[in-house]
């Protein structure tokens, strides 16, 4: 199981009285955080730090430790700083800075210097802060008694964001054929990929799949059908189509299995050997928490399975979107948002439906895709791009709302949502910040969320929210840009 180690601070200048009791706070402290945070990965107590030595040890350990999602950093009593210097020039990992202390209230009748000495978390860890912010450690800070729900809860939306940039080490990304042509936004560095984030992101051949498609056998179909009419309405006498479709998914799942694929692109130019392009195969493929980007987006597939990996267990639905179209009715101005087929199940608000439809891009026979409409309520769009020398994150918050009306003739799942604080201010602000028209929408995240995986990745974030202003929203992405000059 994945694990966080839990390191306390102090100095070998106490007695061993004073370091004994720092050492059984530690434990009682590290177990208590450990029952709440065991779904996403163990806190493992590590033994009380009072050198220098042992201090670059542990990090040391704990950058090399595969397992090791993040360190939680505390100072029971002043720990000198100098001490830590090597140990943080020396750690990889995420790093939270727990404020707090063993004891939630003072003992106001018996506090004497020895309970001062012992407790000096309000010293200690203001030193330790210091030599962070001298070395410029990225670190989320977390304040507060660590048995109150907000300090748990801040912890937690850490943890998962920890285990979302581990699942990127070694993530890899199969990209059926290449970005589609002529397209910029969707293009990226896959080599700057993997030296930033860990994704390996690879071309394969469409033959390498359909090779696959023609191996499934009939038994393998009939067991994704059967999958199919458990999960969706049959809403087609096409039959064939469907089983078409269901053989592409088998096909994809033995693909995903051998190669140990977390994310995937196709693009509807290049589907030489496939009767259809890949509809409610990719949809259902996509509600596994498989990562999908089309056109050959890779940095959206990527995006979409590390977005899905942070919501684990979390309320809400989180998938790959695209903005399409508008209804600009003034004051009321919503986004429809889909695609020409491959919108995550996860997004229904009602039960799907299976039908088949002609689709006129890509030339091929008609194909089988879910048909719904979308969910409502608050959540962020995500996009990434390509800056040239620098990947950057731009996250919307957004409301999801209910369609107004029936779209009796639109073949596709969809969904429909405002941007905040308003669509002139929103949509422009997105437009600034250079947003791709593909984005990951996650109900179950906030922008919070991405503002830590953002800061643990080193990556460039902006946010569009209820607070965004124009004018000081262009300053800061000029801002941005002169950062990333100075930086080279």
């Amino acid at each position: 199981m994945k694990k966080i180690y839990f390191i306390t601070g102090s100095q070998d200048l106490y007695g061993e009285e004073t370091l004994a009791q720092a050492e059984k706070d530690s434990k009682e402290m590290a177990a208590f955080l450990d029952s709440k945070l065991s779904d996403i990965a163990s806190v493992v107590h590590t033994p009380i730090v009072k050198t220098a030595a042992e201090a670059e040890k542990l990090c040391a350990e704990a950058s090399a430790d595969g397992d090791c999602i993040a360190v939680i950093m505390w100072m029971h009593t002043f720990s000198p700083a100098k001490m830590w210097i090597r140990a943080l020039q020396a750690l990889r990992k995420p790093m939270l800075h727990l404020h707090t202390q063993y004891n939630e209230k003072l003992p106001y009748d018996s506090i004497d210097m020895d309970f001062m000495n012992l407790n000096q978390s309000a010293h200690g860890d203001r030193e330790f802060g210091f030599i962070c912010t001298r070395l410029g450690i990225k670190r989320e800070v977390a304040a507060g008694y660590y048995k109150h729900d907000a300090v748990i809860s801040k912890i937690r939306r850490f943890a998962y964001a920890a285990a979302a940039v581990d699942f990127c080490k070694g993530m890899r990304v199969a990209m059926f054929g290449n970005n589609m042509r002529d397209v910029a936004v969707t293009d990226g560095d896959r080599v700057e990929s993997e030296i930033k984030y860990g994704w390996n992101v690879n071309y394969y051949g469409i033959g390498d799949l359909v090779k696959i498609v023609n191996e499934v056998t009939d038994a393998e179909t009939d067991a994704k059908m059967k999958e199919y009419t458990d999960k969706y309405d049959m809403d087609t006498d096409n039959i064939a189509a469907v089983r078409e479709q269901a053989k592409y998914e088998a096909a994809l799942d033995r693909f995903i299995a051998k190669e140990n694929i977390s994310a995937f692109t196709d693009t509807f130019q290049d589907l030489h050997g496939l009767n259809q392009l890949p509809g409610i195969a990719a949809q259902n493929i996509m509600a596994k928490g498989i990562g999908f980007g089309p056109e050959g987006d890779y940095k959206t597939a990527a995006l979409g399975a590390v977005m899905q990996k942070m919501a684990a267990d979390r309320e809400g639905s989180t998938g790959f979107m695209e903005d399409y179209t508008y209804d600009l009715t003034e004051g009321e101005e919503l986004e429809l948002a889909a695609h020409m087929l491959e919108v995550s199940p996860v997004f229904a608000g009602t039960k799907p439906k299976i039908q088949v439809h002609h689709l006129g891009i890509g030339n091929k026979s008609d194909p089988a895709r879910l048909v719904f409409d979308g969910v409502s309520g608050n959540g962020i769009a995500v996009s990434m791009i390509d800056m040239g020398n620098r990947f950057r994150l731009v996250c919307a918050e957004i409301e999801l709302v209910k369609q107004p009306e029936p779209m009796p003739k639109l073949p596709v799942a969809r969904l429909m949502w405002k941007i905040k604080p308003d669509f002139a201010t929103g949509a422009a602000a997105w437009i600034y910040a250079g947003g791709a028209h593909h984005a990951v929408v996650s109900t179950a995240l906030t922008s919070e969320d991405i503002r830590l995986f953002a800061k643990m990745t080193d990556t460039e974030l902006v946010i569009i929210d209820d607070k965004t202003d124009l004018n000081t929203f262009e300053q800061a992405l000029e801002m941005l840009d002169l950062k990333s000059k100075m930086k080279g």
